[in-house]
Order: C-alpha cells, then structure tokens, then sequence
C-alpha cells in the first residue's frame, strides 16, 4: 500500500463514516498522510480527525475513534493508534510495503508521476503584464495546469490576475536555467534576487543541491551497472544480505578463529579495545595489535602511540597523547580470559634486558571482514546495514507528497510550491546515495538493489519537477 492508496483509504473511511450518519461533514478533496511525529507509532500518521472536528461539532479523539473502527478493517492495514488530542497512526500489514509501493509507482509513472485530474476539463486564461518574471512564471503555471488535466491561455491585458513582483534588473546575465530559478523560487509576493550565488556550485545554492542531487543519482546508476546490478524495488535493509558492518571492540568468527581489528581504544564497561594493525608473536600465538608494548608492573597492554626507552624501560607515552602517571595504563583485557582457541598473551621474558615492542609480521587472514567495523558486543557475522532505513525514511514524505504539490501548485499558479519541494527532495536523497553501492568486498545484495530504485525514483521525480520549471536536468555536474 502507497501512501496515495492509504490516503484514498482513509477518505473511504470518512465518507462510510458520513453515509452511516456518524459524521455530519463534507468529505474532504484529500487526506494528508507524513510519517508519524514524536510521540505517534507506526508508519504513517494522519491529522484528519482534527481538520473534520470542527465542522461535525464532535472532539478530535471521538471524530479520531469513528475514523478508527473503519480504517482496522481496511485491507492492508494492521492496527490504528490514536494520540494525542487526535492523531490516527497507521500501521500496515508486514506484507504491504510502503517504500516498494511508492517506488513502483513511481517507476511505471516515470516523470508523469503526481500528474492528476483536480484541473481537468478547466481553460485558465492568465493575463499578465509585459515584464519578464511575469512571463517566466505563466509559462511555468501553463506546464502545472497541463499536469493536473487542465488547459492555460497567456495573455497581455486588463485586468491582470497574475502580477509577481517585478524583478529588480534583467535576470539574462545568469544563463537560461538560473534565470528561471531566480524568478520561480522565490513566491509572488517576495522579490526575486538576480545575484551571482545562483551560479555558485556550492551547498548554499538550493539550485546546485537539486540538479547535484539529480546528477549524483544518475552517477550511482551508472557505477551500479558498471558492478552488474540494477534497480529493483523492495525492503531496504534484509537480513538475509550482507551488509556494510559497524565498529566493534573485538569480534570472534567461530570458523576462522583470529579476532577482528577495531579502530576504537577503549570501552569503559569491557575494558581495552584491541586496535588494528595486527602483528602475529611466534612464542605465543595469538594476533596481538602492533605497536603494543607492555607494562612489567601492571600487566596489560597499553594501546599505541608508545615509545621506550632502551636505557630505563618503562614505556614513555608521547605528551600528547598520555598521561605518564601509571595510574591512566589500561586494565587488563577481558578477552584473554574468554575460552577460545587462542593463547593467552604471555608478559615478557624477566631475562630480557628491555621489553620492546613485538616484530610486525604479516599474519594469517581473518576472512572477508578484516578492515571493517563491526556492532558492539556482535560476532562477525553477515549484519544488515542498520541505517539505511532511517537514512531513507526522510526521503518517502516529500516523495509521496509530490503529487498533492504539483496539484497545489497547479490550482494556486505558485510554481514556487514546487521548486521548494524539490529542494526537499534533494536533501533527502542526498544522505542515502553513499548507502546504495557495495562497499569493499560486499556483493551487490537485494537491499542494494531496492536503496537504487528508491534513489532513482528521486532522481525521476527532480527530473520532472526541473522540467516542469522549464530548467534542465543535468546527467553530469
């Protein structure tokens, strides 16, 4: 179910809930469905029951628990939630996934996706002024009206019905595309700014970051099928794929035995994290992080950076990093103590004359995984990405939210409604791009493949909506 089919659900709702005499209102064009705010629950949320309890003379929650009754037995949805003074969250069916609905649809859709009807069988005859931000932006709501089913005229004459405010000096200077942006993103009523920070290529432009984000989608389409997968839509994290793993202080593969490198140092519950890179002692046998260096009184390993001194022998931390005081040394490493097939770590020989710090040597290969970070407190293991899916779950409100905007923008000829939702739209999508591709020796997984529809869909959507703006959508930037 897409957040479009859960709207029309939750209208369906209303408009039993109206038939059966519960309700005594006029059912609205539309429902807004987000996802769920602080305090809501499941995937998405819908504040209907608070725009109907004025005009039926009932409290939200009671408009909220009418709505309620009927949304339960909807197909496709699980359990509805009210909160607060009268939200209705939703939670679907494990089988109906939200994200896989919204990115087929838009994928059969293409950059038609949120064209409508709300305009249909309608002529606008816009008559506007002879300047040049009024003609940039009639021609601009021509292409909204045409969206939504409608049909619009231009005109020069009395009495003007479309007059933004005129922009301060001729916008040519900037190019075909910044001019146009210049003069439809600010609203009507704001004057436009004719600068040169709409041609810098930098974060500050909201144009940059919405035809950078296009063209960083289509770079990731093409390194994609350079790796030999393409877009598919579907759950974005599965565990049943390997995913990139998190940092961990120490890790053990019940197979292949050697313990797994972290970057971290210490942990004040578990004690010293082993860092990487790994030197392998022959006398002992166990894979002992390099430069380690031990200390005679204390025990346990002190983390590098270290130096010695071949005269005295007690190890001397670098100012900048430790304390010389014996009292900042590590406690002794839990891990030694655990049952595994290692050695535990010998001290050095008392007939030494100076303990210094084990010979690097290459050690065995620990798999595939030597490198990367695994979670806390987790065994090397195949571990699903956990952050994909809150990294993308900012990006499916503006994307299902397209088409109720391009409809706003039609009927209201505020073009600006849709280069603002674009802007959106591209800090959304720009978080999730370094999730898609496989990184080091992953291989292309199902979770990879529905991360690049999500992102393609995206790119789809800025495509259409540039176009719309009568700006281009560049492949390379």
């Amino acid at each position: 179910m897409t957040p479009v089919e859960l709207s029309r659900t939750v209208l369906h709702a209303v408009r039993r809930a109206v038939d059966d005499g519960e309700l005594s209102v006029t059912v609205p064009e539309r429902a807004v469905v987000t996802e769920p705010g602080p305090g809501g629950c499941g995937d998405f949320a819908t504040t209907i029951a608070l725009q109907l309890a004025r005009p039926a003379g009932r409290p939200p929650q009671r408009v909220a628990e009418i709505l309620r009754n009927r949304l339960v037995e909807a197909d496709g949805i699980r359990d509805v939630v009210v909160t607060g003074p009268g939200f209705l969250n939703i939670s679907l069916d494990e089988d109906a996934d939200p994200v896989a609905g919204l990115v087929r649809e838009i994928r059969e859709q293409g950059v038609r996706y949120g064209y409508g009807d709300a305009l249909a069988g309608q002529v606008l005859a816009l008559r506007v002024p002879y300047e040049v931000r009024a003609e940039v932006v009639a021609d601009a709501v021509v292409r909204l009206v045409g969206t939504q089913g409608g049909r619009a005229t231009v005109e020069h004459g009395a009495p003007v019905n479309l007059r933004p405010v005129p922009a301060p000096e001729d916008p040519a200077p900037l190019g075909p595309d910044a001019a146009q942006w210049a003069l439809l993103h600010p609203a009507a009523h704001d004057r436009p700014r004719i600068t040169a920070d709409h041609l810098v290529q930098r974060e500050g432009n909201p144009l940059f970051r919405v035809r950078y984000a296009h063209a960083r989608v289509r770079s990731v389409s093409r390194n994609a099928a350079r790796l030999g997968f393409t877009a598919e839509p579907g759950p974005l994290v599965s565990p049943a794929e390997s995913g990139p793993l998190v940092p961990s202080p120490l890790s053990f593969d019940a197979e292949s035995g050697p313990l797994v490198p972290s970057p971290l140092s210490f942990d004040a519950e578990s004690g010293p994290l082993v860092p990487s890179p790994l030197s392998f002692d022959a006398e002992s046998g166990p894979l002992v992080p390099s430069p380690l260096s031990f200390d005679a009184e204390s025990g346990p390993l002190v983390p590098s950076p270290l130096s010695f001194d071949a005269e005295s022998g007690p190890l001397v931390p670098p100012p900048s990093s430790f304390d010389a005081q014996p009292a900042l040394l590590a406690p002794p490493s839990p891990f030694t103590a655990e049952p595994a097939p290692l050695a535990p770590l010998a001290p050095p020989s008392p007939s030494r004359a100076a303990p210094g710090p084990l010979a690097a040597r290459p050690h065995p290969p620990a798999g595939p995984h030597i490198g990367t970070a695994p979670h806390p407190g987790t065994t090397l293991a195949h571990t699903p990405h956990p952050d994909a899916a809150e990294v993308a779950r900012p990006l499916l409100a503006p994307l299902a939210d397209h088409p109720r905007i391009l409809a706003a923008a039609a009927t209201h000829r505020a073009p600006d409604r849709l280069a603002r939702h674009l802007v959106t739209v591209a800090d959304a999508v720009l978080p999730l791009l370094p999730f898609v591709l496989p990184l080091g020796e992953e291989k292309p997984s199902a979770a990879h493949r529905a991360r690049l529809a999500l992102a393609e869909a995206a790119g789809t959507v800025l495509a259409g909506g540039l176009s719309l703006l009568g700006i281009d959508a560049p492949e390379h930037l």
